[in-house]
């Protein structure tokens, strides 16, 4: 038997929260789960453990970023098991990022098989041709242009955009080296500049961008950006 949707929000929230107290110590303070078509995201609030926080203090944001990623690739093959055995679905892809600025957190599931009917999901809200070209020009700027991009809502409140086709061969040979990790640090501190730094989100969405995150799969040659803005009007998702 399928958990329904609000079933499946809270068993996600709960396992992920549990899954991190024990790994670092400390849980995030709320987790959201947002469920769409093949995508479920995961927006941690309030997570940063005291240790992290001096290191914060003492301005060494890229070793927090190092040992998690190490913790988080560690962590991932039985997270990805769990998800499955949960969701009845094979989980194609994992993508996650950190907004360390805002003690906030995003992990991206996505699935051979939907998780909801497509309906579930807009695929014309309001910015869609605005946002494709702005990451677009990021794109443009931090490596090329995508050969393909794709974005939609799952919520008021949450926005996915994929892009696929974005490395170049400079990119590719390094990723061949084994510099996978170097590589991934280097293009999130370029474009989260761009995100970041960046008014044309708010004009784009029409409401304020909370945070934006971003990751790659090397082998798919794919990222998936989320952003998490303030909703128009009150979704139907769950906090936890």
């Amino acid at each position: 038997m399928e958990l329904s949707e609000k079933e499946l929000q809270q068993e996600v929230g709960g396992y992920i929260g549990r899954m991190l107290r024990e790994h670092f110590g400390k849980g995030p303070e709320s987790v959201f789960v947002s469920v769409g078509y093949t995508f479920m995201t995961v927006y941690l609030r309030n997570f940063i453990t005291p240790a992290e926080r001096i290191l914060m203090e003492q301005d060494q944001v890229m070793d927090i970023l190092q040992i998690r990623a190490k913790l988080m690739k560690s962590l991932m093959p039985e997270c990805k098991a769990y998800m499955e055995i949960i969701t009845k679905r094979k989980i194609r892809e994992v993508y996650y990022d950190w907004g360390l600025h805002n003690k906030s957190g995003m992990i991206v599931f996505v699935s051979d098989e939907p998780f909801t009917g497509k309906e579930a999901i807009s695929e014309n809200f309001t910015g869609k041709a605005q946002l494709n070209g702005e990451i677009t020009n990021i794109s443009k700027q931090a490596q090329k242009a995508p050969e393909e991009t794709y974005s939609c809502e799952l919520n008021p409140r949450t926005i996915v955009n994929v892009r696929n086709g974005i490395l170049v061969r400079i990119e590719k040979e390094l990723i061949r080296l084994g510099y996978s990790e170097l590589l991934k640090r280097v293009k999130r501190n370029l474009e989260k500049q761009f995100l970041h730094n960046n008014n044309h989100f708010h004009t784009i969405f029409e409401r304020e961008v909370i945070d934006s995150f971003v990751d790659w799969d090397f082998e798919l040659d794919k990222s998936v950006i989320v952003f998490i803005v303030v909703p128009l009007s009150q979704g139907t998702t769950t906090m936890k």
